[in-house]
């Protein structure tokens, strides 16, 4: 099914997703994307459900087609401060916040958000599969997010970040137990299973 160009019959209608929710290491990162109104492209996806080297390939043609776009890190201290949901919402906004192009109408993949200023929005389930906007949004912020974990790797290459990008993998869990923990894990997070102990 091709997905659609736009939501509301706003001029600037504004996708924003987040990548990194379930991660036990490393930033939550969303992207704010505004396409033209009538936007075309049949191999723009959910991120999801794209190989790396197309996510690669389609992250260059939205940066050069787009409106603009914006994308927003929030730290994982911070995501232990204010916890995951808040930080996601809080990653949205600031890519938001970075467009060049005031939008005048947001859609949001998913089901939470909070208003951002006095512009309207809707929460659509899924909408990386449904709307241009959002599956750009959804691409731009797991590229970001995968190149700042594979820089992060170098520093710690044994919990070999570049592969798992901070996921729960038994690698990374194996990792967290036999190393401990790094400055960029979640100590909110359930790092490991109930039967090991993990002194924070």
């Amino acid at each position: 099914m091709a997905l659609r160009t736009q939501f509301s019959s706003f001029d600037f209608e504004c996708g924003t997703d987040e990548a990194g929710r379930g991660c036990l290491a490393g930033p939550v990162t969303a992207a704010a994307v505004i396409l033209p109104p009538d936007y075309c492209n049949t191999i723009l996806n959910d991120s999801k459900q794209l190989s790396e080297k197309k996510r690669t390939y389609l992250k260059s043609i939205i940066e050069n087609e787009s409106l603009c776009f914006a994308v927003g890190h929030i730290s994982e201290n911070e995501i232990d401060n204010i916890n995951i949901l808040n930080a996601s919402i809080k990653a949205m906004h600031e890519s938001i916040s970075q467009l060049e192009v005031v939008p005048n109408f947001i859609i949001v993949d998913g089901n939470k958000f909070k208003p951002y200023k006095n512009i309207p929005h809707e929460t659509i389930i899924k909408g990386d599969g449904k709307y241009l906007s959002i599956a750009a949004a959804s691409i731009l912020a797991k590229t970001y997010r995968d190149t700042y974990m594979e820089k992060i790797h170098q520093e710690f290459p044994m919990y070999n970040w570049k592969q798992n990008k901070g996921y729960p993998t038994k690698e990374h869990r194996a990792a967290i137990e036999k190393y401990g923990i790094t400055k960029y894990h979640r100590k909110s997070f359930r790092l490991l299973p109930e039967q090991y102990r993990l002194d924070l």
